[in-house]
């Protein structure tokens, strides 16, 4: 039934049509009632009322993508400012903020915002905390060519073997009760001579 979504209502059947094609209508102004019917009991009866009067579903999915769709400038702003503001939090593992950055950049691409390769991995490097600069300074001035996914295995490799997790140190509770004070025992310590 997807496909009512995109094609337009047929106007009519020619004269002469063959049976297929006169199956393949019916489907389709049947499909389309039923998915009609769908999308319109959806809605609150007063949006309702405005989309009532239009017959086939294309001409409803365009009509609410006119009225309440958000314009793709407004989300590729957001997308890139996201992007270019994210900064790896500390603490965290650099594994998780790649993950965050990939998603990041597959939604720039998906709105075909422009960016080259170069610009995402320089942006990806000036995210990292200070921690990351001798590996910074090493991926530029060896002119690596990586692409995104390969900086990022790069940087988790990195991580693993520089930023070891410091050795925990173990601390002892203490205790808050005091010591019983020794009485001295008169039997103590001495030996009966036989």
């Amino acid at each position: 039934m997807g496909y009512v979504l995109d094609k337009p209502l047929p106007t009519a059947l020619p004269e002469g049509s063959s049976p297929e094609e006169r199956v393949t209508f019916d489907k389709w102004l049947k499909d389309n009632r039923k998915v009609r019917s769908i999308i319109l009991a959806s809605m609150t009866n007063e949006i309702q009322k405005q989309y009532d009067r239009l017959e086939d579903v294309p001409s409803i999915m365009l009509r609410m993508k006119d009225v309440y769709a958000v314009p793709d400038r407004h989300i590729r702003y957001a997308a890139t400012k996201a992007f270019f503001g994210t900064k790896m939090a500390g603490g965290s593992s650099v594994q998780s903020h790649g993950v965050k950055i990939l998603s990041l950049v597959e939604k720039l691409e998906d709105l075909k915002a422009g960016l080259d390769n170069d610009t995402y991995i320089d942006v990806i490097l000036q995210s990292l905390p200070p921690s990351y600069d001798p590996f910074i300074i090493n991926y530029n001035m060896n002119g690596l060519e990586k692409s995104i996914h390969e900086l990022i295995n790069m940087l988790v490799q990195y991580e693993a073997t520089t930023h070891k997790s410091e050795p925990a140190v173990l601390v002892g509770e203490a205790s808050t009760s005091k010591r019983k004070a020794r009485v001295p025992d008169a039997g103590r310590g001495r030996r009966k001579r036989e």
